[in-house]
Parts: structure tokens; sequence; C-alpha cells
């Protein structure tokens, strides 16, 4: 599970970094002083995980939540509780600690989370055991491509190259639009402009995989969540 800290004391960022190092699979991959470096942050990549101050100079917790599009879990911290009434609102908002943190407190946050996780996954998987296949826009024509002849989605500015065993498309899409479609239990989004059917997978290297022909870079940030699916194939 990725995380990032976003906090502009430094000791807390460090106590909380200390405590992650006690939880299995909970990987921090940054931390943050500030609310706007953040943002920034998380239109390149997706976490799962943001621990969050809400009392920062100049845009504080509640704000940054405010201005997040698709926001992951988040755990607050701050010492202050006179905003939990508030927080609970939101329903991403998964635990509301106050500081100092304490490691049993910190651990029952995050089984939390992992509860929260586990019955997202059940209901995505509900949705998606039975879809073999979807349909794409092109030409005015809906095509329906086999999910499981797709090895390789490639973003090209405002089009999606969609390459399968027989034949490629290029579409007129998002990325983030099509990856909606794809069920999880198949499909990986590995940097920011590739997701790859894990089945079709020849070899990995370094920061990169091979598929077919194609060598496909991975981002820092998706490496740890492609070693972990590979276990389970």
């Amino acid at each position: 599970m990725k995380c990032i800290i976003v906090d502009d004391e430094s000791l807390a960022r460090e106590i909380i970094k200390t405590l992650t190092k006690e939880i299995k699979d909970l990987i921090v991959v940054d931390e943050f002083s500030n609310a706007i470096q953040a943002i920034k942050f998380l239109n390149e990549e997706q976490v799962d995980l943001i621990f969050l101050d809400i009392h920062m100079p100049d845009f504080n917790g509640l704000d940054f939540i405010k201005s997040l599009k698709n926001p992951p879990k988040i755990i607050l911290t701050t010492s202050d509780p006179k905003f939990a009434l508030e927080a609970f609102e939101y329903d991403f908002i998964i635990d509301y600690l106050l500081k100092p943190l304490e490691l049993s407190r910190f651990e029952k946050a995050i089984k939390k989370v992992k509860k929260k996780q586990i019955e997202a996954i059940s209901e995505k998987v509900k949705s998606s055991e039975n879809v073999n296949d979807f349909y794409v826009n092109i030409d005015r024509r809906l095509i329906k491509i086999d999910l499981s002849s797709i090895y390789l989605i490639q973003a090209k500015g405002d089009y999606i190259h969609i390459k399968t065993e027989g034949e490629n498309y290029v579409v007129h899409s998002t990325l983030k639009k099509i990856e909606e479609k794809l069920p999880t239990s198949l499909f990986l989004k590995v940097h920011r402009s590739y997701v790859i059917n894990l089945k079709k997978i020849i070899d990995i290297q370094d920061n990169t995989i091979l598929i077919k022909k194609e060598v496909i870079p991975i981002s820092r940030s998706k490496r740890p969540e492609l070693m972990k699916r590979l276990d389970l194939l």
C-alpha cells in the first residue's frame, strides 16, 4: 500500500515514517512540507493513502481535501480535535489521529484502511467478474474488443492506442477513462502512459517490461505494486 505524508513539521513526518516501518506492506513513496507540492505530485502519480496534517500555513489540510478530484484514502493527523466532525463528512477520510501519535492507535487506523480496501476490491470484482469484452467508438462505429486479447494500452496525446493480438486501435479518449473499464485482476497501470496485461509479460529487467516486442517503462512508484501483483499470478 503506497502512501505519502503531507505535514509542514519535519519531526511529525519523521515520526509517521518511523511508524509506517512497523506496518507490513505500507510504503512511503514521498513526503511533502506543504499541500501545493503534494497536489502537483498527485496530478502525476496515484497513491493508496495520505497522512495529512490539518494545520499548515497558506493552504491547510481541509483546503487540500477540497482540491482533490479523485482522493485516495486519507488519515488526518493533528493536535486539534475540533475538526473531527467536519472531517468525517468525507467518506474517503478513514481516521483522525491526534498528535502525539502512538503505534497502537496508528495500527488501528491502518487496519481500517485495509478493511475499506478489501471491501472496495470485493465490490469491483463482483461488478467485473463477468466482463470479457468492451466497446470502443472508432469513426462512429462501436467495435467490440476481447479484453484477454489486449496486451498493451498506451496514451499518446489526446489518443489511446489499444494493442491486441490481432489488431491495433486508436481511440480519442483518456487513459484514465479506459483504465476504469478494465478488470484490475488482469490489467495494471505501470507508468502514466502505459497500462499492461499482466498475463502477457515476457520479461522484466531493471525498470522495463517486455511484452511482445514492446519495451515498456515502469515508473518508480508503480514497481512495488507490480512486484506484489506478480506474486499473485
